[in-house]
């Protein structure tokens, strides 16, 4: 009996090491089909909204009260032919449909139309204009990232204490302040003379022009400061509150209770696996954040009179230059479903268990 029981485990064994390799195959090919068809849907997803920002730009901008015309040549003596020649060259003249179908055209082909104000290509407008957001805003966004990310997780894991009351308080104060009466504020405080430190920073621009090298970086990043720090005090406040919520959430897990259990460090149960388990939601909104990096921020952009496509905006909407602020419309919800894309293509590796 034992002789033939063991020929019988003997003859089971490879017949069972032998199923397992193809077993591991499916399962590895299924991962990968499932993963696959996550990244399809998400990609589809982003074709379906950039279509609809493109039919909305249209369409949204042309309910603004007022003509174009009218707007560049206010002011000039101008008669109804000379009107009706600028709507012929601008097409403004065309059927609506007509208008829309050329739009598109245009989109797909990257021509964004040609400017009323400027006489020049938008393309070519927005790439003039880019570097100066990118360098403000992408510096704000890293500083008040990192910043939310470290003070909202020292808050949450010492929540009730000190540290915690101060930080949600200043966090929930500066949340809610508007942007551009914050940048006032400080203009009043650090560079007009009505305020206790009057001419420590400049009012607006971003150079004050003639310098090079190195001095004209110094100078730029003079000119940075208050724009900055307000872009910053109000993204960090944000950052900080969904970062300190969503670590909450994970700090009764059994897993946490498990670790310490097996004599790990305090701070090793909140590096190695708080955080981490914390991390999905503030990713959405760090990746958010990357986004308002290509758009900007109108009103403190316009508030420090900064050279890039916020203020840009605001010079189109004020005439209002439908070519322009189409394009630009464009280019700011593009660069925010490109970062929620990649938001969603990221969720999986930090949770294996998405797009499963």
């Amino acid at each position: 009996m034992s002789g033939v029981a063991g020929t019988t485990a003997t003859s089971a064994a490879p017949a069972a090491g032998a199923s397992k390799p193809p077993r591991s195959r499916a399962v590895r090919v299924t991962d990968a089909g499932s993963y696959v068809r996550y990244v399809a849907g998400r990609l589809g997803g982003a074709a379906v909204s950039l279509f609809a920002v493109l039919v909305t730009g249209f369409f949204l901008f042309r309910i603004i009260p007022g003509d174009p015309v009218k707007a560049m040549t206010h002011g000039m003596p101008t008669t109804a032919e000379q009107l009706a020649t600028l709507r012929r060259q601008f097409g403004l003249d065309l059927p609506l449909w007509r208008q829309f179908t050329d739009y598109c055209a245009g989109a797909l082909t990257g021509d964004l139309g040609t400017s009323y104000q400027f006489h020049a290509p938008v393309s070519e407008l927005i790439a003039q204009k880019l570097p100066a957001t990118l360098l403000l805003t992408g510096v704000a966004v890293v500083v008040y990232s990192a910043l939310g990310l470290w003070l909202g997780t020292r808050a949450a894991w010492r929540h009730g204490g000190l540290g915690d009351r101060v930080h949600t308080g200043v966090a929930l104060a500066l949340w809610s302040v508007p942007s551009f009466w914050l940048g006032l504020l400080l203009i009043i405080v650090f560079a007009v003379g009505a305020g206790p430190v009057p001419g420590l920073f400049p009012t607006g621009g971003m150079e004050s022009g003639g310098e090079t090298g190195l001095a004209h970086a110094l100078d730029v990043a003079h000119h940075m400061v208050l724009p900055v720090l307000t872009l910053v005090a109000v993204g960090y406040a944000q950052t900080l509150l969904v970062m300190r919520s969503s670590l909450l959430d994970e700090m009764g897990g059994d897993y946490l209770t498990t670790a310490r259990a097996k004599g790990l460090r305090d701070d090793d149960v909140r590096r190695r696996h708080a955080v981490p388990n914390a991390l999905l939601p503030t990713v959405t909104m760090v990746f958010i954040n990357l986004g308002h990096v290509a758009a900007g921020s109108i009103l403190v952009e316009t508030v420090f009179s900064w050279p890039g496509l916020g203020g840009l905006f605001y010079q189109a909407l004020s005439v209002p230059d439908l070519p322009l602020v189409q394009g630009l419309f464009m280019v700011f919800a593009g660069a925010m479903i490109l970062m929620n894309l990649l938001a969603d293509l990221v969720y999986p590796l930090l949770d294996p268990r998405v797009g499963r």
